[in-house]
């Protein structure tokens, strides 16, 4: 990186070494930050109100295979986590305000046209789309949420990390009504939420507009796309993010199945307790996680984090399905999600030159390859056992600790 980009991020370290963050309140009151965190949890409610009965619904209208099914519903978060890499550069380029937009629209346009259009050989494509949207939304969000906040940064990715909670609780609720009426109403819910996204930031385009900044350097660079890759802090914090998430994919993928062979047919019900109290506690979790961030270094965090997760698999593994056990589970996995899950956001945001932080945490976004590989690897172990799978799980949620303990990782490091 360029001198002053070293310059520019070493006053930025020194001024957030020095400085105690605004609380909660003091920078929600902000607009800018107030609509963008709006806008999150809209986007948010509109997603998981979608994603979910989106296998359901290509089984009612096709004949495809489960496995092929799961493929092109997977195929959002694949085509998400590896094009936002290219959509982070392109955001510095052309301005998030403007990617953001340009998101939001497509996102509109392709729920609006999975309401109407029941042809499999178009739905199947326009599906496979909406990871395009994702793609665009995510990078740009992020990059202006972080240069709205300034040195609240390490807030409001805490506060996107609420608005992404209370999304996935509210957004099913929201999707099962709309499907009970019909596919129409699943996807027109979506399509409007996405609209109303449009409007707030359309409507505030002229202040989006002149808090974003643009990369001159990388519109000439012709490998500008992999500047972030080139950073070893950076690649640090990628590593970390793709081991936890890796672990995290775990409770909403192997969990279920192992509720089912301990539970039979109460398993449903139990895991959507289970599920209902660790949405609530996730949201919740940010207040505490917070004050721990204010109290202790980033490496005591990451342990604590990392030991969230590793009772929670012990406390699983020892419940035969009894529900106060897994509550305990759910009580240390959500320690670990709160503290862990926006760390990465977090490091970014310190870390990221202003000019390139739409290249970097679109890069970040390729931390989501550990939804992939996690359900593989969890499957591969409770297909061994119960104890092996959750013996190598609680020693896997340990992974990401020798990374995040790193010096260079610490605020002023350089």
């Amino acid at each position: 990186m360029g001198a002053d980009a070293g310059r520019d991020g070493a006053g930025r370290l020194m001024a957030e070494t020095t400085q105690v963050p605004a609380g909660f309140r003091n920078l929600i009151a902000d607009r800018t930050v107030r609509l963008l965190v709006i806008c999150s949890l809209i986007n948010s409610v509109g997603f998981f109100s979608m994603i979910p009965f989106l296998a359901l619904y290509l089984a009612d209208i096709t004949s495809l295979p489960l496995a092929v099914i799961g493929a092109f519903t997977g195929s959002i978060a694949l085509v998400g986590a590896v094009g936002a890499l290219a959509g982070g550069v392109i955001t510095d380029r052309a301005g998030a305000g403007s990617l953001l937009r340009v998101g939001f629209a497509l996102y509109s346009l392709l729920s609006a046209a999975l309401a109407v259009v029941t042809v499999p050989v178009v739905v199947l494509p326009l599906i496979v789309c909406l990871g395009g949207a994702l793609m665009l939304v995510g990078p740009s969000l992020k990059k202006l949420m972080s240069l709205a906040a300034g040195e609240g940064g390490g807030l409001v990715f805490r506060m996107r990390f609420m608005t992404l909670s209370v999304g996935a609780a509210l957004g099913p609720l929201l999707g099962a009504a709309a499907y009970g009426i019909s596919h129409r109403a699943l996807f027109g819910v979506s399509a409007a939420l996405f609209a109303l996204c449009l409007v707030l930031v359309h409507a505030r385009r002229g202040t989006l507009g002149a808090l974003d900044v643009r990369s001159e350097a990388a519109r000439k660079e012709r490998w500008a796309w992999t500047r972030s890759l080139r950073d070893g802090r950076f690649r640090r914090v990628l590593i970390s993010a793709v081991l936890i998430t890796l672990v995290f994919a775990q409770f909403e993928s192997m969990i279920p199945l192992y509720l089912k062979g301990e539970a039979g047919e109460g398993a449903p019900t139990l895991f959507a307790v289970v599920f209902a109290v660790h949405a609530v506690l996730g949201f919740v979790y940010q207040w505490p996680a917070e004050w721990l961030a204010r109290r202790t270094s980033m490496p005591v965090q990451a342990a604590w984090g990392c030991t969230g997760f590793a009772v929670s698999f012990a406390c699983w593994g020892a419940s035969e399905g009894r529900l106060w056990v897994l509550l305990v589970g759910v009580l240390a996995w959500t320690v670990g999600e709160a503290i862990l899950m926006p760390m990465a956001d977090l490091i970014t945001h310190r870390i990221a030159p202003d000019v390139e932080k739409g290249a970097f945490f679109g890069a970040l976004e390729i931390r989501y390859l550990g939804f992939f590989a996690g359900p593989i690897l969890g499957g591969a172990l409770l297909g061994s056992g119960t104890w092996v799978y959750f013996g190598v799980m609680a020693a896997v949620s340990f992974a990401s600790w020798p990374v995040l303990r790193s010096r260079s990782l610490l605020p002023g490091a350089q």
